[in-house]
């Protein structure tokens, strides 16, 4: 059966009929983020190189022959930036430095020049919503220091209990589930963190918070960087009224309060002032392009609906946001049990509806999602990697997708993530995203 449905869908891939692609009548050349092969590394499991357990940059390295013989044009890694490892790199506590546990400076700079070397770009994860608690700014700010005071989003309580403890000053919940809201005793004050409590919010209402983040995407930018994809942005701002926010009429019926999706994110996500932000780190990059005529790619992750929203993210002429928002229809609308119609309604839409002069992407899997063997089935595997390579537009894969790579099977005890973690042992596997982030590393080292 599953070697029916794949040929389905990709005969109709191939019928010109089945799939309205659309027209360009002044084709001009392609900038390589449009035709290479964008491959994302996570970097603790891709390879191993000194035995620690955890995969580094040299262990990166190592693989680039790797990259060339699958056709790869760009490297995207995930986060290496020093970090407590509270969310395993996305918890920045130094965003202009690499944690030793991946290697050291000097190690980023012989794997991009080896990358270079080989005619492969490298593209970098850069996360704009918050910080570590680790971070000076964040120590600074529990201090009240100067221009850092406001540097976090900071809630006095409703007041306090009969016990005495401090009562939340709404009840927005976490991505992780639980309260998003964290008490500080040396500022009495609670501070807004959309995912662990270690990774607290920017206070994006604060111009500095912009100018500082800008100045540590042009310390990359500096060492010769191509491009960023830019995490999770649709949580950049917050509405400053601080209302409750309603529960979700269409949530899972497996969902509990305290699970994120229980509720509708009117006042804490993909709010207007966003876009206008992410328009100012992608002026940045295109100073530097302009600067050297070397294009420099921004992506954005941003799971938005419906896609007249994510369109959105593309920005306009006079006002460019994303090269692209990722893609996530694929992942999305495509289950188990699909068929080629599927497939081409998903393609259909996206062309009909993408605002005109942007660049349409395709990715079918990545460190948050199940990889395709085990989401669908093995044989599966080769027929999307053939079907994201020949539509128009970019390419986005998730490294070891090429070899059919499949989740590991983590138990509880060995659960690290901490959307699995903060799940309990009962429901971890509804939500942790360990399996694809650790699935079968020897098969891709040896």
């Amino acid at each position: 059966m599953a070697h029916f449905r794949v040929f389905t869908f990709l005969l109709l891939l191939s019928n010109g009929l089945a799939i309205k692609l659309p027209e360009n009548p002044n084709p001009q050349p392609l900038a390589w983020w449009q035709e290479d092969i964008i491959y994302q590394v996570y970097p603790r499991s891709l390879m191993d190189s000194d035995g620690d357990g955890v995969g580094d940059l040299k262990g990166i390295e190592s693989k680039i022959d790797h990259f060339v013989d699958i056709g790869v044009g760009s490297v995207w890694l995930s986060p290496i930036y020093e970090s407590p490892m509270k969310d395993f790199g996305y918890d920045i506590s130094n965003f202009t430095n690499v944690d030793p546990i991946f290697g050291t400076m000097e190690d980023f700079t012989s794997l991009s020049n080896a990358l270079k070397e080989k005619g492969l770009k490298l593209v970098m994860d850069f996360v704009p919503n918050h910080s570590s608690d680790l971070h000076v700014w964040f120590n600074k700010s529990i201090h009240r220091e100067g221009k850092y005071e406001d540097f976090y989003v900071w809630r006095d309580p409703k007041g306090f209990d009969d016990q005495g403890n401090p009562i939340l000053p709404n009840n927005w919940i976490s991505s992780f589930g639980g309260s998003a809201w964290e008490w500080n005793e040396v500022r009495q004050q609670f501070y807004l963190h959309q995912f662990v409590a270690g990774q607290p919010d920017f206070n994006y209402e604060n111009p500095e918070v912009l100018k500082e983040m800008l100045a540590a995407m042009k310390f990359w930018l500096d060492l010769g960087v191509d491009g960023f994809r830019l995490d999770t942005v649709p949580s950049m701002f917050e509405d400053q009224r601080f209302l409750d926010e309603p529960e979700d009429p269409n949530r899972p019926p497996e969902s509990i309060p305290s699970d994120h999706g229980y509720w509708l994110h009117i006042y804490t996500y993909d709010l207007p002032a966003t876009r206008e932000a992410l328009a100012e780190y992608r002026k940045l990059l295109d100073i530097y392009s302009l600067s050297d005529g070397r294009e420099r790619c921004m992506m954005v992750e941003a799971y938005v609906n419906p896609l007249e929203k994510l369109f959105l993210y593309y920005g306009t002429k006079e006002k460019p946001v994303a090269h692209f928002p990722f893609n996530f229809e694929f992942i999305k609308r495509v289950t188990r049990n699909f068929n080629g119609t599927d497939i081409v309604g998903v393609i259909d839409e996206w062309f009909e509806k993408m605002p005109e002069g942007n660049t349409a992407n395709w990715l079918v899997g990545n460190h948050d999602q199940w990889r395709i063997a085990s989401r669908f089935t093995p044989e599966d595997v080769d027929a999307f990697n053939m079907l994201i390579m020949l539509l128009p537009g970019s390419m986005v894969t998730y490294y070891g997708e090429e070899i059919g790579m499949t989740n590991a099977n983590i138990s509880w005890e060995d659960t690290v993530d901490p959307a699995g973690c903060q799940a309990g042992p009962d429901r971890y596997q509804l939500f942790s995203r360990d399996p694809e982030r650790y699935a079968l590393l020897s098969n891709f080292s040896n």
